[in-house]
């Protein structure tokens, strides 16, 4: 085979076969197939799509490409969550030790942040001495004595996604769902996870735009883990606003801790609570202590502790928090109708919490502290939102990028996604 042959194929619509898929893949990895030949075949698969079978070959061969995890060595089942990411989405913090102390194992290999929506380990690495890089006997040990592991994945789990991830970052291919879905679904089944819940974010601070997209992303995951094997379903949830009130790397745990100690915005507690118990029921774990109660009777914040310790981090240290501040005001007295997750999310990267390259540092301390949501009432000159930056020259960007997405009237505006869109089962 050659690369010409396959880009030629998929350039003319025709399906590619098996051997076809897995001979490029194999080859991408290894340097055969070079960059500019892989730009042109995912170009391809962009413009003219892939089936389910193609799509399915496409997850096994980036799978082969690296290792596979596996944890038998545990007495118990494991599950776990991917969330294609958005604006204050902290789940995976107090979500993984809740799933623990029901009696659930939960290998969560999660990633960084980039541009306006925040990485998992960049909020945990807010806690002094929290380790991100394990190995897998270190992922192990911390599973049997917490349960629950988040950390990052490593350079041998699915390597050809990784080269293709950033490949598609800088030809316009991202937006591809069978490339999506199978550099998603590939990361995860490789993990080694019996069971997956995926939560597909729909709206303006999220990947997904419309229920659509994300419906057809959503159903595209849940087949490829059901063909391989994992039990998977998948929920579509709301991101056309922030979800929770806290917006940055250690304001996120912060606001996280707070879920594990009983209390915390509601909408976070709501959603948690609802991803735990799809964990539970997608594993098979029945009986054990239901998630509303191992979050009121402490259960879930030992197991937190415990985690936290287990990966070399001080649960009880000081979180930072940047020096500087600003706030933004309710322009009128009302209700606030409309709060856009992407300008929060804009906002939030221009006060240092994010990144725009994978290899810039993010600040642990800059975010932003909501003190409303749409529906809420408001005041006259009362508090909006908290911006928090170490520089305060990084305020005036910020601030712009916040005109324009709230606004204060009489009542929520009514085209409001409601938290739980859609819930997609094979």
């Amino acid at each position: 085979m050659d690369a010409i042959e396959v880009i030629s194929a998929k350039r003319d619509g025709r399906e590619l076969s098996p051997g076809q898929i897995d001979w490029v893949i194999d080859a991408y990895t290894r340097g055969v197939v070079a960059d500019e030949q892989m730009s042109a075949l995912a170009m391809a698969i962009l413009l003219n799509g892939m089936n389910r079978r193609e799509i399915a070959g496409w997850t096994r061969a980036m799978i082969r490409s690296g290792d596979r995890m596996e944890w038998s060595a545990l007495p118990g089942p494991t599950t776990d969550k991917h969330s294609t990411g958005g604006v204050g989405d902290k789940i995976t913090l107090p979500l993984a030790p809740l799933v623990a102390a029901c009696g659930g194992y939960v290998p969560q290999l999660s990633g960084r942040g980039l541009g306006h929506t925040g990485g998992t380990l960049d909020k945990l690495e807010s806690i002094p001495g929290w380790r991100a890089s394990l190995s897998n006997d270190e992922m192990l040990g911390v599973l049997g004595a917490a349960g629950a592991v988040i950390c990052a994945a490593g350079d041998g789990l699915a390597p050809a996604d990784k080269k293709l991830y950033a490949l598609r970052d800088v030809t316009g291919t991202v937006e591809s769902i069978p490339l999506i879905a199978s550099s998603i679904m590939s990361k995860k089944i490789a993990e080694g996870t019996g069971a997956l819940v995926l939560d597909v974010k729909v709206g303006s601070g999220a990947f997904m735009k419309t229920v659509e997209e994300a419906r057809e992303l959503a159903t595209t995951m849940v087949e490829l883990g059901t063909d391989a094997g994992v039990g998977t379903v998948a929920l579509l949830t709301a991101m056309d606003r922030p979800l929770g009130l806290a917006v940055g790397n250690a304001l996120e745990v912060a606001e996280s801790v707070e879920v594990l100690a009983g209390g915390g915005p509601a909408d976070v507690v709501e959603l948690t609570v609802l991803l735990a118990r799809e964990m539970l029921a997608t594993a098979g774990i029945t009986g054990g202590r239901d998630p509303e109660r191992a979050l009121a009777d402490g259960s879930a914040m030992d197991a937190w502790r415990r985690m936290i310790t287990a990966q070399g981090g001080d649960p009880d240290a000081p979180l930072p928090l940047a020096a500087e501040t600003t706030e933004v005001v309710a322009p009128s007295s009302g209700v606030l109708s409309r709060l856009d997750a992407y300008g929060v999310g804009l906002a939030a990267w221009r006060l240092g919490a994010g990144r725009e390259r994978k290899e810039d540092p993010v600040s642990s301390g800059a975010g932003i502290v909501l003190h409303a949501k749409p529906g809420d009432p408001v005041r006259e000159g009362a508090p909006l939102m908290t911006l928090y930056a170490d520089d305060a020259g990084r305020f005036e960007r910020a601030l712009a990028a916040l005109e324009g997405t709230y606004a204060v009237g009489e009542a929520a505006d009514e085209d409001l996604l409601p938290l739980v869109i859609d819930r997609v089962t094979a």
